[in-house]
C-alpha cells in the first residue's frame, strides 16, 4: 500500500519526487512504484487467493482506487511546483491499477498490468523532461516559468506536448488502451466506483493542460530570451526510446499484452 502508493499511505512520493534529482524521479516512477502493484499481482493475490478476492477486500481496494483516481488529480490541479504536480499525477494515475485488479476480470488485470507498464514511460519521460526544464531556468514554479518558451524551444515543447498526451490518455497513444481496458474491465464489477473514477480522468485532462499552457504557451517570459532552452541532443537520445513505445504500444499493444495474458488467466482462473 506505501510503495503504490494507495490513500492514504501516498504522502511521502511527492516529498520523495521533489527532493530528489531527476534520475531518482526517473526511476522512483518508471520501477520502484511498480513493485507495490507487482506485490499485489504476484504476492497477495497467489498467496492469499480467498481473502483477496473476497467481495470485502476488492470493494475496499476499488474504492481506494476511486479516492487515488480522483484525490491524485485534484492534487495535481492544484500544484504551482510542477515537479509535484507530475508527483500527484503519479498517485491518480496508479489508482487505476487498483481499480483494475480490484474487478478480477481478464480486461481489467489486464489493463492493471499493462498501466503498470505505461504509467512507468510515461512518468518516466515526463519526470525527464522537468528536469530539462529545471536545468536552464533553475525553477520549477509554474508561475515563475511564465509560459513561451514553446516560441524558444519548439522540438522540446512537442516532445513535452506529446508525452503530456500519453499520460493524459489520448486515444492512439499508450496511457488509452491501458485505462480504457481497465473502465471496460472495471465496469460490469463496479460501476459506480468507475463511473465516480472518471471525475478524476476529466480533471486529468485539467492538470495537464495547465501545466502545458504554463510551461509552452503565452508570450515569452523575457527572462528565459538570452537562455538556452532547447533540449540537447543527448537528452533527445535519452527520451527517443520512451517515445517510440508510447506511440508503439497505442498502435499495436498485442506485443505486450500477449506477454501478459498468460499470467492473468492463471491468476483469475
Amino acid at each position: 500500500a506505501i510503495k503504490v502508493p494507495i490513500f492514504p499511505f501516498h504522502t511521502w512520493l511527492p516529498d520523495a519526487h521533489v527532493e530528489a534529482p531527476t534520475a531518482v524521479s526517473v526511476i522512483l516512477a518508471g520501477i520502484l512504484l511498480k513493485m507495490g502493484g507487482y506485490g499485489l499481482f504476484r504476492i497477495s493475490y497467489p498467496m492469499l487467493p480467498n481473502e483477496a478476492t473476497s467481495k470485502f477486500f476488492i470493494a475496499l481496494i476499488a474504492a481506494l482506487a476511486m479516492i487515488n483516481i480522483v484525490y491524485g488529480a485534484f492534487c495535481a490541479l492544484a500544484q504551482k511546483d510542477f515537479k509535484k504536480l507530475v508527483a500527484y499525477s503519479s498517485v491518480s494515475h496508479m489508482g487505476y491499477v487498483l481499480l483494475g485488479l480490484a474487478a478480477l476480470t481478464h480486461e481489467g488485470v489486464t489493463g492493471a498490468a499493462l498501466q503498470m507498464f505505461n504509467h512507468g514511460i510515461s512518468a518516466a519521460a515526463m519526470f525527464f523532461l522537468v528536469g530539462v526544464v529545471y536545468d536552464r531556468a533553475h525553477t520549477r514554479n509554474l508561475d515563475e516559468l511564465g509560459g513561451g518558451i514553446w516560441q524558444l524551444a519548439p522540438v522540446y515543447g512537442g516532445i513535452l506536448i506529446f508525452s503530456s498526451m500519453a499520460s493524459l490518455g489520448l486515444p492512439g497513444l499508450s496511457g488509452f488502451v491501458s485505462e480504457f481496458a481497465i473502465v471496460r474491465g472495471s465496469w460490469p464489477v463496479f460501476s459506480t466506483m468507475t463511473a465516480l473514477s472518471m471525475i478524476g480522468l476529466f480533471f486529468t485532462g485539467a492538470y495537464i493542460l495547465k501545466a502545458i499552457r504554463q510551461v509552452l504557451h503565452g508570450p515569452v517570459n523575457t527572462e528565459w530570451s538570452d537562455h538556452n532552452m532547447e533540449i540537447s541532443t543527448r537528452e533527445k537520445i535519452v527520451v527517443a526510446p520512451l517515445i517510440v513505445l508510447m506511440l508503439i504500444i497505442g498502435i499495436w499493444p498485442w506485443w505486450i499484452t500477449f506477454m501478459i495474458n498468460e499470467t492473468v488467466t492463471t491468476l483469475i482462473g
